[in-house]
Parts: structure tokens; C-alpha cells; sequence
């Protein structure tokens, strides 16, 4: 019985140290959502989202348009001021870091998943 009351708040500790990671840092490879994304705030946030190269991909001064699908299938035009890391034509998908605005989402930096 003693060492049952001795395993008890070590396992607890534990299950709480994998909760808290499951659940905040741990991101998956799952589809982020637009959703999440309050248009209003111009808050720098990550999002995984699908590519959607055959939409094409259109480069003029440093700027850079594209477009992409989140997890609920909403299509949404991504534009910025980046350069595009290699291999970003055979990506399927994307790590976006930027804010949500009115005609899109506005993203200061791509990355490869």
C-alpha cells in the first residue's frame, strides 16, 4: 500500500508534464484554420495551411501572391514581402507566419512543413 501512495504523485506529475505539452507546444501536422484568425488584429500568428500551386504564384517588385487552403477548405489569397524558400513549387504544404486582414492574409515570413 505504501508504495502505491509513493507512485501516485509521481505518475499525476507526469500525466500533467505530457498533458500540457500534448495540448500548448506540441502543434501537429494538422491544418491550422483562418477561423482562428480575427481580422481586426494585425498580431503576427502561425498557420499550417495547404498550397495551392496550380492557382499559380505571381512575383512583381518583391512582392509575392499566392494562394492556399486551410483545414475547412477556405481559400485564401496569401501576400507579402518575402522571398520564397527552395523547393516552395513542390511544397503541398506551408507554415504561414503573419496576420489576417480584410482582402487576405498578409504573411512576413514562408516556411516548408
Amino acid at each position: 500500500m505504501k508504495i502505491l501512495q509513493k507512485l501516485i504523485l509521481p505518475v499525476l506529475i507526469i500525466a500533467a508534464i505530457f498533458l500540457v505539452y500534448k495540448f500548448y507546444f506540441d502543434k501537429g501536422s494538422e491544418l491550422g484554420s483562418f477561423s482562428d484568425f480575427d481580422p481586426n488584429n494585425s498580431a503576427v500568428k502561425e498557420i499550417s495551411v495547404q498550397l495551392l500551386i496550380d492557382k499559380g504564384i505571381e512575383q512583381q517588385g518583391g512582392e509575392v501572391s499566392f494562394f492556399t487552403s486551410d483545414r475547412n477548405g477556405k481559400v485564401v489569397q496569401v501576400s507579402g514581402s518575402f522571398m520564397l524558400p527552395d523547393g516552395f513549387e513542390t511544397a503541398k504544404v506551408v507554415i504561414l507566419r503573419g496576420h489576417l486582414n480584410q482582402s487576405g492574409f498578409h504573411a512576413h515570413e514562408v516556411l516548408l512543413d
